[in-house]
């Protein structure tokens, strides 16, 4: 049996932080103690096969990230990174478990598309991992297929209201899949936008010649994010299924969905630090072609409009339940190039799976939230939402050994040849400067980050989930 022990540190928690030890045997924390204690022993140093000072720091929950997709296919080519390179990144920026899309495309079943992910991830994966399924074919046989799925620990459902001829569900599907997620007790998750108008605005520009990436962002207004997030949630109180709206970016598009909260529905809003951080203006409004960098749906909103400070104020309030990246990695060579002369054929997404404890913990040394609620949003609700509490998201015992050691008055340089070990030739947050630093991190007991990556693939293991937890 190995141990470790890890003294002098604060453990943060969502509902607060105090100075305490935590003791790890194999994989699992055994014991969360006052510092000093002798309940166990009278020098726990002294028994431990490892001793980890984290004296000045934090000791939090490693970070789960909702909402990831490794090698997905998508606009002709395939997310860059593997679930080898995006675990590892993963690891680096203290997250030690991810959630995955599975995509079922129209043709397939379902069950064929899961055992696929499942045998992508594989053997592969520096840290555990989970699977949501997304739904691009709602028929009968699909239907059905949910029930197998979620009896394998799959609980989650996703739907698209964006990308007519791709993922696009219909109203009326959409109401089908959700009356079977409801009663099979499952999460329905959503992209909100509304993909038939937003394919005339897109026709519209290229026809007058407007083909720049600037005017992905043009063509997908807020106006459209809102009204298909308030069809969603109309839908879900119809047919009584937990919501989950995905990658919210328009202050409007929440504000519907605090409206749903405040009115006591099981609606869930999810941002991404993209939308938290960056802008129309500044990134997909960079010179020539590079704004093509930022290109993802829902796209970047407007600086000027107050999308940015509004989302960190319903962050604050709790109406944004969780932060995933939506990692979703392209290279610029081959594969945005591929969108050059007509934004809208770059590959969606923007890679970001190692940078999301650092950059809301930036949040915490701006003011912006406090440090519990960085755990609450990164950590505990996440795996609260998606049902792997209290395995993860917590430092208790019982839990798996998922931790981080965070120094606050660390620092930590984001872009290429500083901060980068996912699968890109470019950062979406190149430049930017972190007051905090990852130290170490253990996944499962493991350490997988100390001063260098220890982590190997096939550490990482398939979590069956159970149904959320947080709901009303």
């Amino acid at each position: 049996m190995a141990r470790t022990f890890i003294h002098g540190g604060t453990v943060v928690s969502a509902t607060g932080s105090q100075p305490l030890d935590v003791l790890v045997e194999d994989e699992t924390i055994v014991a969360v103690l006052q510092p000093g204690s002798t309940a166990l022993g009278a020098d726990l140093t002294a028994s431990a096969d490892r001793v980890l000072d984290a004296t000045g720091r934090y000791v939090i929950p490693g970070g789960v990230d909702g909402h990831t997709h490794m090698q997905m296919p998508f606009g002709g080519t395939e997310a860059s990174d593997t679930f080898e390179t995006g675990t590892r990144a993963a690891a680096w920026g203290g997250t030690t478990t991810i959630i995955d899309f599975v995509v079922q495309k129209p043709g397939e079943r379902v069950q064929d598309t899961l055992a696929a992910w499942h045998a992508k991830a594989a053997g592969q994966c520096a840290i555990d991992y989970g699977f949501h399924q997304i739904i691009g074919q709602v028929d009968d046989e699909s239907l059905k297929g949910m029930g197998e799925l979620v009896a394998e620990g799959v609980t989650s459902f996703k739907l698209f209201m964006a990308y007519p001829g791709v993922f696009y569900s219909t109203d009326g599907q959409i109401l089908r899949a959700m009356q079977s997620a409801a009663e099979l007790g499952a999460l329905m998750m959503m992209h909100a936008e509304n993909g038939i108008a937003i394919d005339v605005l897109v026709e519209q520009a290229l026809a007058r010649g407007q083909t720049a990436p600037y005017f992905h962002g043009t063509t997908r207004p807020w106006q459209l994010e809102e009204e298909a997030t308030h069809r969603a949630i109309m839908l879900a109180e119809l047919t009584g299924v937990p919501l989950y709206v995905v990658h919210v970016s328009a202050k409007q598009a929440l504000a519907q969905i605090a409206a749903a909260r405040d009115a006591g529905r099981n609606v869930f809003g999810e941002t991404c630090p993209q939308y938290l951080y960056l802008s129309l203006e500044d990134q997909l409004g960079a010179a020539g072609f590079e704004g093509a960098k930022w290109v993802c749906s829902t796209p970047l909103r407007s600086k000027a409009e107050g999308h940015q400070d509004e989302l960190w104020r319903y962050l604050r309030t709790g109406d944004v339940t969780t932060v995933g990246t939506d990692h979703c990695p392209f290279c610029m060579k081959d594969q945005k190039e591929l969108g050059l002369g007509d934004f809208s054929k770059i590959p969606n997404g923007i890679g970001g799976v190692e940078h999301r404890m650092d950059l809301m913990f930036q949040g915490v040394r701006s003011g912006r939230i406090s440090p519990e609620r960085w755990v609450e949003v990164c950590c505990t609700t996440p795996a609260r939402m998606f049902g792997m509490y209290p395995r993860k998201g917590v430092i208790s015992p019982g839990a798996d050994a998922d931790i981080v050691i965070y120094d606050p008055n660390g620092h930590t340089s984001i872009g290429l040849g500083k901060t980068h070990h996912m699968n890109m030739d470019y950062s979406a947050y190149e430049g930017f400067e972190i007051d905090g630093h990852v130290d170490t991190v253990l996944s499962r007991g493991r350490v997988v980050v100390d001063g260098g990556y220890h982590g190997h693939p096939g550490h990482g293991r398939f979590v069956k989930r159970d149904l959320a937890q947080n709901l009303i």
